[in-house]
């Protein structure tokens, strides 16, 4: 199975990356922290990684996941978060995950577009109207069923962290479709997102999140689609003009553990520890529209762009350029779960 890891996986983590990993790999075993070997007085330590900003929806919900584990098992679990590509960006991560080097993680469900077709769902875009929309389908056996989708390549998941909807942001309004004919879109690690640009006639650029706001700096790319909180807490809106309300699309996570690691843990820290991760995911969950919300009254209130909101007639032009990237990825994703998505009951 490790063979099938590193051909899966090869490229992604950096030599420098990887040499620090493996020369402190002694400290993300479950030999842990100290102890004399027995389960009583071992310390196990969880490393978790991620890119985003301790304020936004996935920083605020680490953090409580470390004060909430830490309470449950005072000298008996560590975890250590390192925000905004601290440790490692989200391409590094997903190796050091699969080969125990890291704990946890909560990358972006569009980086596992390489690992997996079905995660291809959550980038179709116009196909979740708001966050209770992806909330419905998630919690529904089709949703859950996704979590194990990855076991076997080393990714075994937990749960579903919701950011938020995505925006447009450019140099100029796009107002309907044809306006963004000609521009360079900074997309995640995404087929489908590729797709998705390249319908609208723009020209596709996968980087990182961290590399994003000096590209737009220096004009190296021309617009980026976001969440709020993604756009106030990395600064796009002091470089970029124009944010577009679109909702066009979703940007959540898979938290994801080492299967290995997980099942090697004592049973009451590996169930209590699971009780605590849906404590804090309920929590988290329910906060990403408020911490959204607040990022766009913070975005409005600096006066550096334009904020325009798109009106129904030039949404539903969006959506029909956009909807043949349903079909294109329909066999790949599977027609079974759009249909799951695409009916989901929203209270």
């Amino acid at each position: 199975m490790k063979h099938d890891r590193k051909t899966a996986l090869t490229g992604l983590l950096t030599r420098s990356t990887r040499h620090a990993l493996m020369v402190t790999a002694a400290a993300f075993t479950l030999s842990g922290c100290g102890g004399d070997g027995t389960a009583e007085d071992q310390v196990y330590l969880i490393k978790f990684p991620h890119v985003t900003a301790p304020g936004t929806p996935k920083g605020q919900t680490a953090q409580r996941f470390k004060e909430q584990a830490e309470a449950r098992f005072p000298g008996r679990v560590a975890v250590e978060i390192y925000p905004s590509s601290q440790l490692m960006n989200d391409d590094d991560s997903l190796e050091a995950l699969a080969f125990g080097e890291i704990q946890m993680i909560a990358v972006s469900l569009s980086k596992f577009d390489r690992l997996t077709h079905a995660f291809q769902i959550f980038d179709l875009p116009f196909l979740f109207p708001s966050l209770a929309a992806v909330e419905s389908f998630q919690s529904g056996p089709t949703g859950q069923a996704l979590l194990t989708e990855l076991t076997d390549k080393g990714f075994l998941g937990l749960a579903f962290w919701h950011n938020g909807m995505k925006q447009f942001s450019a140099p100029r309004p796009l107002l309907v479709p044809e306006d963004a004919a000609g521009l360079k879109f900074r997309i995640m690690e995404s087929d489908v997102l590729q797709a998705q640009v390249q319908a609208i006639g723009g020209n596709p650029q996968k980087m990182a999140l961290g590399e994003v706001y000096q590209a737009l700096q220096t004009g190296a790319i021309d617009a980026q689609e976001n969440t709020w909180s993604n756009i106030y807490s990395s600064k796009f809106y002091e470089v970029q003009d124009y944010v577009m309300e679109s909702n066009h699309g979703y940007i959540g996570y898979l938290v994801a553990v080492n299967p290995q690691f997980w099942q090697r843990l004592p049973d009451d820290i590996r169930l209590g520890l699971e009780e605590v991760l849906a404590e804090v995911t309920e929590w988290g969950n329910a906060q990403a529209e408020v911490i959204n919300q607040e990022a766009r009254a913070k975005v409005a209130a600096a006066g550096r762009g334009e904020i325009i909101d798109l009106t129904p007639e030039q949404l539903a032009q969006w959506q029909e350029v956009m909807r043949p990237v349903w079909d294109q990825f329909a066999a790949d994703i599977g027609p079974e779960r759009i249909a799951a998505a695409s009916n989901v009951q929203v209270d």
